[in-house]
């Protein structure tokens, strides 16, 4: 008997998109936070952006973190970074897709379809970093278990959520699904925060972020954890502010990730998907 291959799902898509190229000076505004967070305001499935880059709504679409984006980076025209464009995007109304993670899903289709882009994901044996607790049973006193009884809003203060900078006891944030930032103990310092967020969100969009590398959850927690993280910026590194001096007395990341966090990360090398572009077109305009 021959069997037919099943066919992938297709992805879902806008119903009505507009693509055009930005060449203003005007501020770059999207309607709602593209970062690999879960924030996100309900609009009625309005995905709305201007002044961006392609490599922003690509990250954005497959969720790319600071690792992973260097390696998309090389394989992109430079174009796709320097080029700026104004996206307008309408669901078909279905509630379904006013999502974050299905917006996610409508862009890659979007991309597909407006930029031609081909892409797909390999698993490669790289180096990697492997998450483990530094003090076996152990958490730090920054990372606590998210109280299961605990009210957590994922919508922007605009959608009736929490302001950005507002904090329940412990200092965490009161918006939840993301990491934010929020004003140092002292200057020449980084402080982020996040509430009920995994382990593995912790390891792949903070850790990762600012050891350009992939992380691998071997930790063994499950659950959801409040994070409040604060330590010094190498000197030009990742976070690091213009005019700001790092803060020579503060940790660096890795202690604070040690002292604070309870968590300890291991080079080794193992596998990590990597996203592969096979072809990407300039857009014609509408």
């Amino acid at each position: 008997m021959l069997l037919r291959a099943q066919q992938a799902p297709a992805r879902p898509s806008f119903e009505i998109t507009s693509v055009k190229v930005n060449k203003s000076a005007d501020q770059a505004y999207f309607n709602f936070p593209l970062g690999p967070g879960d924030v996100y305001s309900s609009n009625g499935g309005r995905f709305s952006a201007r002044g961006l880059p392609l490599t922003s709504y690509l990250f954005f679409a497959y969720k790319n973190t600071g690792d992973q984006s260097q390696a998309v980076l090389s394989q992109l025209p430079g174009w796709a970074s320097t080029d700026r464009f104004d996206i307008e995007a309408k669901t078909d109304g279905d509630p379904a897709k006013d999502t974050k993670d299905q917006m996610r899903l409508m862009m890659q289709s979007l991309l597909a379809e407006r930029f031609g882009l081909v892409a797909r994901y390999e698993t490669r044996q790289v180096p990697i970093f492997a998450l483990t607790l530094a003090r076996p049973g152990k958490t730090g006193p920054q990372l606590r278990a998210h109280p299961d009884d605990e009210p957590c809003s994922r919508a922007l203060q605009s959608a009736g959520g929490p302001a950005p900078d507002a904090t329940v006891a412990g200092g965490f944030p009161a918006l939840c699904g993301g990491f934010l930032g929020m004003l140092p103990g002292m200057p020449g310092r980084i402080r982020l925060r996040a509430r009920n967020v995994t382990i593995e969100f912790i390891g792949q969009h903070l850790i990762a972020n600012f050891l350009n590398r992939p992380v691998i959850d071997r930790t063994g927690l499950s659950g959801s954890f409040d994070v409040v993280m604060e330590w010094t910026p190498e000197a030009n590194g990742p976070g690091a502010g213009g005019d700001v001096q790092p803060d020579p007395t503060g940790p660096t990341f890795l202690e604070a990730l040690s002292e604070q966090q309870g968590l300890k990360a291991e080079s080794q090398k193992g596998p990590a998907e990597v996203l592969v572009i096979d072809h990407v077109d300039h857009p014609s305009e509408n």
